[in-house]
Order: C-alpha cells, then structure tokens, then sequence
C-alpha cells in the first residue's frame, strides 16, 4: 500500500478524544471538523506551573536521494513511546506545497508511521500558510504603495530587500519587473517571490512566544534602506498591526493524531537551508506542558537543522533537550561512500566505511560540542545485511553511543519501541551540561567561523568583500549579537553539494550577509541558496488526481 492508501484506510480517533490524552480541556479547543483543531494560547498561560516534559530532538545525518526517514522516525518513535506506557506527544513542521507538487514529496511521514489526516495536512490544512502569505504580501504592498504615495520615508527603490510569495515552487517568479503600465500603475521596479515558507514571517511565527512577541517582532522586519543607509522596518510602515491581525489565528497551534492515535502538534514550517527549520516554539511549549516526552525534528542534516535548533530556537526559548536521536540508513551511508542509486542493494562495507564518517561526525558534534546524550537510529530496509549493520553498530560504540534498528515504517510504534526504550535510558541520565556551539557576544565572523570549524569540520570561512561590508553596516547597526543562521547546501558539510561524506580542508565561501530582524538572527548565505524552488521535469503535480467522491490519489 502507498502512503496515502495506509493513512485513508486508517480510522480516526475524534479530535476531542486527543485532547482529552493529552491533557487539553476541551475549552481551549478551536474545532476545524472532527480530526482537526486549533489551541488557544491560553492553554500555555493556564500551564505555566506546570513541569515540563522531556524534550528529544530527531535530526538526521546528510540527506541523500536514497533517503533518511527522519519525520517518519520522529512520528514512529513517539508511537513507539506510547506503546510502552508513557504519556508522549510529537511536535512537527507543517508541508510546503512547493516540495508536494514537486518532486520531495510530502512531509507528515511514511508508511506506518505517519499523522493524519494526511491529505490535510500536505495541502491547505488550516490555512496557516495562507495567513503568512497574506501578512508577508500585504507589506509588500504597503511598501510599494508608500513610494508611489510621495516616499516619505526616502526609500531607495533599489535597496528594497522585502520580496512577496507564494507558496509554490515557480521558478518564473524568481526575478520579476513589476510597475509598469504608467504612473497610475505604481513605480517600476526589480522584484522577485519567494517560496512562503522561505518568507521571514514563517520564521517569526515559529520564534514568536504571544500575540504581543510576534507583533513587535513584525515591527522590527527591515523591509528595505533608504537613500542614505538607514534601514526601514514594517513598524516605520505602520504594517505590523494588520499583519498581526492576519496572523492571530496562525500563531494558534494545531493538534492532529498520529496513526496510532498520538497527539500530534503541527505548526509552522520555515526551511532548514534559509531558515531555522523547526516547527513554532509555541507548538513545542505545548507538547512540553502536556506530555512528560515531547519528540520533535529539525530539517535536513543535523550540520542544518539540528545546529539552527540548538543555537537559536534554544536559545531564544530557553529550551534545553534530553536527548538527541540521529537517523540514518545503510542505503544513504553507500551513497556517501561514492556509490549511485542504482547500487545500494548489494552488501558493500568498502563504500559503508567510505561513507560511515558522515554519520561519525553528525554524532560527535551533539556529544562533544553540545555535549547532549544520543542515540543513532538506523532505518532498516530489506536489503542491509547483518554485516553491514553490525559495522555501524561497532564505530558508533568506539564514540560510546549506541545503534537501535528501527522499522517503524513498516511496523509503526512496535517497530520504534526499541528506539523508544533506549530515548528513556538516555532522558533518565541526569546530565545539566549542554552548551551552545558558539556565544552571543562573539563577533558575526567569529559566530560564522565556529559553526564551520566546529560543526562541518572545515578549516575556517573566506568572506568575500561585500559580505565584508554588510558585516561591518550590521554590527554598527547594533546587529552583532544576534545568532546566525546559516544559508548553506543541505547535501553537504561544506558548501559545495557533490562533496560526500565528511570532507576536510574545506573553506566555506560567506557571499552575503542580511539580517532577519525580525527573527531575530543573522542569515548567511553560502553557495547558491534557493529561495524560490522549480518543479522538476516530470513533477508529482502530475500524478496527484481526485475522484468526484473527493477522494485524492498520487499524494506522497
């Protein structure tokens, strides 16, 4: 059975009946039909005494075509958690429609191991996407239509930073001249889209702790420079309280259930490889407050999301987890050896040994720099051999951290009580030594260079001048303490995709330095970072269809 057949012919629970697991009173319950709701914020407020779970973060070593299965991992070990005996909820980033019509697929996991409903959430789900959409859009018009009102403000038109977005992957957008037709039809100027979820208000909404946080953090949004240098910000636009009005509803969380029946919080979605990569810190405040193990994923490798989640999302919320699940696969790791697609199915310990230091260095960063308990969880399919499985277990056992086999796709939480069992072990240790991989008063360059001496194994970082230049303009803008978010290729330590495995002597290109103020970090970009994806030659647009009962096929 496909994805979508396991989760169509599942039956599920009402969303009252989750609440009421969960812990959630049934009046701070927004319904959205019968299997979907949103939380009032008041549900975190009437909590604040009340202690807070077990935080587990799922991350993944560097993805590869063969694949990873990391949300799939995350929903199946918190299925696996339930299963013997304890009270769990997992918290996950909510699908962009881009990567569904594309060629990604969706993200509410796989096989048996899945939230639902599945269609739901891959498509409009509660229309949180079009709320950020909307609210990013709106300042873009205001800002436009401040200039053709008479420009106040002094704004350069060539110095406008804010894009508007869609979300969708349309590479026809990227670059864009809009304005024209006359003077009655606005001033003519470059523009571009870019994906929503790549919108620094995807960011905000995750970052933002209340309605009165995320309003103040749209107010510091720079949307663009004047002519002398100064930066303008939605709040100098007077946009923040519309877009916050736009946004009330999208900052709300929302509840849905794993097919195990799970609660499961699914909130925001900004990008790993732009943005954070992590699901709203109101979501997981959630799952903290009403499960003693809350589980939750960062996206791509944990070089990416799992370093953007314990630098920033940590740090700004205070967070600090129990525990750090790093999947892989035998599949992913022959890949990283050198070897193609077509080549993984037969046994091969020469390319496992070639690509085994991925997985090595992924798991001494969150021992030796964080400084975090872990466990590697590898996605077992059927074509990895004991041999090939017991070569992993022994280099991971030589850094003292053990390997559990998972099979939660085909198998849901049984498949993940293992895996389940060894997070407990790991949570139960007491341990109060996690630490960030750099500090807040180090300088921009100082904060870029440790993430890639640190954490990618490189050598150091050659600025080019202009980023040279935006470094110096946002340290005198009062700028320099804010964590960094680092733009980088997800295929790779480095910055260059086609480099496997754990490359070294390596020194990462800084080509562009902004802030997001709003969000409260700096973004560095490297390489040639996407905002706005294309859909590739044959998309999976093509083959998602629905028949006139409603029913959807093709969703993967």
């Amino acid at each position: 059975m496909t994805d979508i057949e396991i989760a169509q012919a599942a039956k599920p629970k009402n969303i009252m009946e989750i609440a009421r697991e969960a812990g959630v009173d049934e009046k701070y319950i927004e319904l959205y039909g019968n299997i979907k709701a949103k939380l009032d914020l008041s549900l975190l407020s009437d909590n604040a005494d009340k202690k807070d779970g077990k935080l587990v973060l799922v991350t993944a070593i560097t993805p590869t075509p063969a694949g990873e299965g990391k949300t799939t991992t995350t929903i199946g070990l918190a299925d696996g958690l339930k299963r013997i005996g304890k009270k769990v909820a997992v918290a996950l980033r909510e699908p962009s429609l881009g990567p569904v019509f594309g060629v990604k697929g969706g993200a509410a996991g796989g096989g048996y191991a899945q939230v639902i409903p599945m269609e739901d959430i891959n498509l409009h789900f509660t229309g949180d996407f079009h709320a950020i959409g909307a609210a990013n859009n709106l300042l873009a018009a205001m800002l436009d239509n401040h200039i053709y009102q008479g420009n106040a403000l002094g704004i350069d038109p060539r110095r406008i930073t804010w894009k508007r977005c869609v979300d969708m992957n349309d590479r026809q957008l990227r670059f864009v001249t809009d304005g024209l037709g006359g003077r009655v039809n606005g001033v003519p100027r470059e523009d571009g889209y870019d994906i929503t979820v790549a919108s620094e208000i995807m960011a905000v909404l995750c970052l933002a702790s209340s309605i009165s946080d995320l309003k103040a953090r749209l107010a510091r949004i720079i949307v663009g420079y004047t002519y002398d240098e100064r930066p303008v910000t939605a709040g100098d636009l007077h946009a923040e309280g519309a877009m916050c009005a736009l946004l009330k509803d999208a900052l709300k969380p929302n509840l849905v259930q794993t097919l195990e029946g799970t609660p499961a919080f699914v909130h925001g979605g900004p990008f790993a490889n732009i943005a954070h990569g992590c699901n709203s810190v109101l979501a997981t405040r959630c799952a903290l407050k009403m499960a003693d193990y809350a589980i939750t994923e960062a996206g791509f490798g944990a070089d990416l999301g799992a370093e953007k989640f314990l630098d920033i999302k940590c740090r700004t919320a205070g967070l600090t987890p129990s525990a750090v699940v790093i999947v892989a696969t035998v599949r992913a790791l022959k890949m990283h050896g050198g070897l193609a697609k077509t080549e993984l199915s037969a046994e091969n310990i020469e390319a496992l040994e070639r690509g085994v230091p991925n997985l090595l260095r992924h798991v001494s960063n969150i021992k030796n720099v964080y400084k975090l308990p872990s466990v590697v969880a590898i996605n077992r399919f059927p074509t990895d051999t004991d041999a090939e499985i017991s070569f992993i277990i022994e280099k991971c056992k030589a850094l003292g951290v053990n390997v559990v086999l998972s099979t939660v796709w085909a198998e849901g939480g049984k498949g993940g009580e293992a895996l389940a069992r060894e997070v407990v072990r790991l949570c139960e240790e007491e341990r109060g030594d996690f630490t960030f991989s750099y500090e807040l008063g180090a300088t921009i360059e100082e904060k870029i260079e440790a993430i890639v001496k640190k954490i990618y194994g490189g050598d150091g970082i050659s600025v080019l001048p202009a980023a040279k230049k935006q470094i110096a303009q946002l340290t005198a803008l009062g700028y320099g303490d804010l964590p960094v978010c680092m733009a980088k290729t997800q295929y790779s330590f480095s910055d260059d995709p086609t480099k496997l495995g754990a490359p070294d002597g390596f020194t990462v290109t800084i080509k562009n330095v902004k802030v997001s103020a709003g969000a409260g970090f700096i973004v560095v970009l490297t390489g040639d970072i996407m905002t706005m994806p294309g859909l590739p030659k044959s998309p999976a647009a093509e083959r998602i269809d629905v028949d006139e009962n409603g029913k959807i096929t093709g969703l993967f």
